[in-house]
């Protein structure tokens, strides 16, 4: 769902937004939709894991990967609309989030 949704983020801010937004709100959307889509490839591969064996550092990892692109992604695309500046200080927290998600997956993956 999120590779989706990354792909039509980044198809209306290519087209829809791209007339209507300044430079650097328009760079905040590509990366916002970028980021999302690093957050599906990683629940993808949590899936394919999963599939064999279902451990705690995968759920933590598809967990993880979830909030924190939900939280990342969203933040940033949020700020590319004139909405609170203070919604800035959440991003990281979806960073953290996702980097968790990817070390967990590592751990998972190396378990085996």
């Amino acid at each position: 769902m999120y590779c989706a949704l990354s792909i039509a983020a980044g198809a209306f801010g290519a087209h829809g937004l791209a007339e209507r937004l300044s430079a650097e709100r328009l760079e905040l959307w590509e990366t916002g939709a970028r980021y999302l889509i690093y957050a599906g490839f990683g629940l993808i591969a949590v899936g394919l894991l999963a599939r064999q064996n279902a451990e705690t550092s995968l759920a933590l990892a598809g967990w993880s990967m979830m909030l924190g692109g939900l939280l990342f992604s969203g933040t940033v695309l949020l700020l590319a609309f004139d909405v609170p500046r203070w919604l800035g200080a959440i991003t990281p927290l979806g960073g953290v989030g996702m980097i968790l998600g990817f070390v967990a997956l590592a751990v998972a993956a190396f378990e085996r």
